[in-house]
Formats: C-alpha cells, sequence, structure tokens
C-alpha cells in the first residue's frame, strides 16, 4: 500500500507533451521518469485542477489560485514538473481552463482591494478624539468628578478601539477564517494599555517605597498617572488603519505584477518594511506633540516599542496569522506583571534579592524601561515573524477575500 501522493508525484507525465495537451511548451520531461498508472495522469495539470477544484472555482482571478497553491506547498520548482516557469504560470493556465470548462469570463480585476471609505477614516480618528477629551475633563476636573470622568473615558475610549477594530483596515471580521482568533489576545492588549496609563507610574513609587494610596488620576499625585503615551497611542489609529491599508493595496499591486512567488517576496519586504518605519515616525510626533501639549515626558521608549508591538500584532491578525501575536502580546505583558510582583515581593523577609533586576533596570532607564524592554522584544520577534508570513501570496489572498 502506498502513502498519499505529493504534488512532485502527481506532475509526473505519463509522457512527453506536446500542442494541445493543456501544457505551456516548455521542453519535454525525461521519459524515464516513472509513470502513473491513474487515470488522467497524462495530463497533471487536470489532476492538479481535481485536487484543487474548489479553489480553482471560487477563485476570482489566477493570482487567487497562485496563492491558494503555494498555501499548499506548491513552489516554483514543482511548476516546473508541470512545464511552467513558475506557480503564477500554472495558476494562469488553471484559471483559463477552469473558466473555458464553467464559461466564466476571466475577472482579473474583481479582488482588488477597496479604497479606504470615509467611515474608516472616522473610525480611525474616533479613539484619538475621545481620549483627548477624556484627558481634558480629567484636568479640568477634581474629586469625585473626576473619577467619573475617568470612568467614563475608559468606556468610551475601548467602544471606540472597538469599532475601530471591527471596521476598515484594522478589522479582521471577514477576511480571517472563524477560528482563527486566539483566547486571551483582546485581554493582553487592554492589559498593555493599562500599564502604559498606570504601570510606570506604580513601578516608580514601588521603588520608593510606595504607593501610598490609589491613584488620583493626576500626574503629580503618589501614583502619578501616565498620559501622553496613551493619548499618543489613542491618535495614531488613525495612522495605523492609513498605513495598514497602504500595505495591504500595496501588495495586491506586488501580487498583479510579480511573476513568482520569490518575487513577489523580494518586493513585498521593503514595502512591509517602509509601512512599519512610516508608522513609526508618525507615532513618535504624536509622542512629541502630546507631551509638549500636556507638560509631560514624551515617553518615546514605551510608546513606540508598544505601538509598534500592537500594529505588528494587527497586520499579522488580519492577515490570518493571530497564533504569534497572542504569545507575543501575553508574553510582554507577563514581564510587566512579574516586574512588578518581584517589587513587592521584595519586601518579604529574606526576599530583598528579588527586586535587583528591577531595581538596576530602573536606575538605569527609569520605570519606563521596563515596559519598552518587554515590548520592544516582543515586536521584534513579531517583526521577524511577519516579514516571512507577510511577504506570501497565500496571506493576502487570504485577506483579500471578503464576503
Amino acid at each position: 500500500m502506498t502513502g498519499p501522493r505529493t504534488e512532485d508525484q502527481l506532475a509526473t507525465p505519463a509522457g512527453r507533451g506536446g500542442p494541445g495537451d493543456g501544457f505551456d511548451g516548455g521542453p519535454a520531461l525525461d521519459p524515464g521518469l516513472s509513470v502513473s498508472s491513474r487515470r488522467g495522469a497524462a495530463d497533471p495539470v487536470k489532476v492538479l485542477m481535481h485536487r484543487h477544484r474548489e479553489l480553482c472555482e471560487r477563485a476570482v482571478d489566477p493570482l487567487e489560485i497562485a496563492a491558494g497553491l503555494e498555501a499548499h506547498g506548491v513552489t516554483d520548482r514543482t511548476a516546473a514538473r508541470f512545464r511552467h516557469r513558475d506557480v503564477f504560470s500554472l495558476a494562469e493556465e488553471m484559471y483559463a481552463r477552469i473558466s473555458r470548462d464553467t464559461e466564466t469570463p476571466p475577472r482579473h480585476e474583481a479582488a482588488a482591494a477597496p479604497r479606504l471609505g470615509l467611515g474608516a477614516i472616522t473610525f480611525g480618528l474616533l479613539p484619538g478624539i475621545l481620549c483627548a477629551a477624556a484627558v481634558a475633563g480629567l484636568r479640568l476636573t477634581g474629586g469625585r468628578t473626576r473619577l467619573g470622568v475617568a470612568a467614563l473615558g475608559v468606556v468610551a475610549v475601548g467602544l471606540a478601539l472597538r469599532a475601530v477594530l471591527r471596521r476598515g483596515p484594522l478589522s479582521a471580521e471577514g477576511r480571517t477564517p472563524p477560528g482563527t482568533h486566539t483566547p486571551g489576545t483582546r485581554t493582553w492588549t487592554w492589559w498593555l494599555l493599562g500599564y502604559a496609563l498606570l504601570g510606570d507610574g506604580l513601578l516608580g513609587a514601588a521603588v520608593d517605597g510606595g504607593p501610598e494610596g490609589l491613584p488620583d488620576f493626576t500626574a503629580a499625585g503618589s501614583w502619578p498617572l501616565t498620559t501622553a503615551p496613551v493619548l499618543a497611542l489613542a491618535l495614531a489609529c488613525g495612522p495605523a488603519a492609513w498605513t495598514t491599508h497602504r500595505f495591504t493595496t500595496g501588495a495586491r499591486r506586488k501580487l498583479t505584477t510579480s511573476r513568482g512567488l520569490e518575487e513577489f517576496a523580494v518586493s513585498v519586504r521593503p514595502l512591509l518594511l517602509g509601512t512599519f518605519g512610516l508608522f513609526l515616525c508618525g507615532l513618535a510626533a504624536l509622542l512629541a506633540v502630546c507631551g509638549a501639549v500636556l507638560d509631560e515626558p514624551a515617553g518615546y521608549a514605551q510608546g513606540l516599542t508598544l505601538g509598534a508591538l500592537l500594529l505588528l500584532a494587527r497586520l499579522l491578525t488580519t492577515h490570518s496569522f493571530a497564533h504569534a501575536p497572542a504569545v507575543a502580546l501575553g508574553v510582554a505583558a507577563a514581564c510587566e506583571a512579574t516586574a512588578q510582583a518581584t517589587i513587592f515581593a521584595a519586601r518579604l523577609p529574606g526576599c530583598g534579592a528579588l527586586a535587583a533586576p528591577v531595581d538596576a533596570l530602573v536606575a538605569a532607564c527609569g520605570p519606563g524601561g521596563v515596559p519598552a524592554l518587554a515590548c520592544g522584544a516582543a515586536a521584534l520577534a513579531l517583526l521577524l515573524h511577519a516579514t516571512r508570513t507577510l511577504t506570501r501570496a497565500s496571506a493576502h489572498a487570504r485577506a483579500e477575500r471578503q464576503p
């Protein structure tokens, strides 16, 4: 009994190809290669189409077939066994043949990426506007009124962020298969944002022996609030949506003009890195403006690393790679929680050495060094992962398949 046949085995024809046999006129294969006895093996492209029948029938252009073949492990080397120079050429023949069989005319422009509409732009700006209003309310009120303003601001910004993640370029709805989302991703995201707001103040107070009480939602209290980085991150939702849309449309254009999987990967990698760098430049400018307006430290290290981590996590999630972002966010949140825990645990008798690493880091870089190190390491890992996964044609075919 033999195991399931691979694409390479299916690519071995029963004899030499000729005009009208469905190949593209490439050189004949070695007649000494093994001959399959399965019916239809003389036309290996037909066998391949049968194996990927559902992919061929739902494809709106050859690019979708090429991306699907790549996702199933078909490479340019495999395509050469089908007498095609690359996977794109093989996909064009498969699309032409399925269109002819079903009498469906080609629709090469049907899968173009949608434009960034006014609604998506509005949703992208909404979190920043509401966060700015909440920060202004905290500075203009006091006592219980300030507490109410803080609670209302958290709810309003949270609902706005939810809207951003459900519509527009940052949305994964309709673009990721069911079951793609990993539990805990949203929890870790909220933890990281909450730490950016309260964590640095708590860590600084804990290192000095505090805090003396609960936060009073001011920057001058015993447990100070860090609002500049959080406001900058909220305002950065708009640039994040724009840069994500820019990357998606740019990758789709590269997919249209590329003639091979390697060529596509090489052309998309600079686009990904350029998009990532452009977002960081915009976030750095927002951090500078927010720090100057609020008369607070801009928090470049923690703000830029957290923004980079959240952008990469969202880019990967919207392209159906949700596991790695969940792990990276969880690890960063765990590192921040561990740093806080060691400071308080060191107050127990005989446990003073537990706080030595965090004390050294805070002494060298300040309280912001902990989130900068945790989020920076996680963001670097996601960036390396993204340069391998988001440069695949199959990733963008899935991302563009919307209902």
